[in-house]
């Protein structure tokens, strides 16, 4: 994996992390006085979404995005970046942020919507999280990396399939799944061979 210098420590950064991840985890581990504003520019939008379609109200996932980067700051030194990537663990917290927003909530008002039967409020919420993350780390794949996800995946295309789609050798198709599987893994906090 590629190393960087930050703020003259050598960070070697993990495969699926862009370098403005990597910097941003170090800076958090660090308790760099950036790190806060940073981690919020980078990762607010994904924290205001995921709040957003867990509770379905603006103004209440707005204040649990704050609430959100407020506690993770304030438990900065739990955060382990082996264990997984900043956005995961933010979302972690963001969980329980919205779990307490809901529990406001329902002492004041009655819900506006229940949840289809068999699927509670924290499986939705959790499926939520999941799926952002799942996208945000597709997003970070390289371009033929994340077309051959793609289609292996979403299309439900055979490896020769994909070879034949994007006239690469069916050797490259499966070195590519592979190689974005551990790097997918890696972001959403897995071991490679889970």
């Amino acid at each position: 994996s590629p190393v960087r210098y930050v703020g003259g420590v050598r960070t070697e950064v993990p495969p699926g992390h862009d370098d403005l991840d990597a910097v941003i985890e170090v800076a958090w581990s660090g308790s760099d006085a950036s790190a806060l504003e940073q981690a919020y520019r980078r990762f607010g939008s994904l924290v205001f979404t995921y709040c957003s379609r867990s509770l379905g109200d603006r103004e209440a996932a707005a204040e649990c995005t704050q609430d959100t980067f407020v506690s993770a700051w304030k438990a900065r030194e739990r955060f382990e970046p082996g264990k997984g990537s900043l956005a995961g663990w933010l979302l972690g917290i963001a969980r329980y942020r919205v779990l307490d927003t809901r529990r406001r909530q329902s002492r004041i008002a009655p819900p506006v919507e229940e949840m289809p039967e068999g699927n509670s409020t924290q499986d939705h919420a959790d499926e939520v999280a999941r799926q952002l993350l799942v996208a945000r780390a597709i997003e970070s794949l390289p371009e033929r990396a994340r077309s051959v996800v793609e289609l292996a995946f979403m299309s439900e295309l055979s490896h020769g399939e994909i070879a034949e789609r994007l006239e690469i050798p069916l050797g490259t198709v499966k070195s590519d799944v592979r190689r974005a599987l551990i790097q997918l893994r890696s972001v959403l906090g897995g071991e490679p061979d889970e």
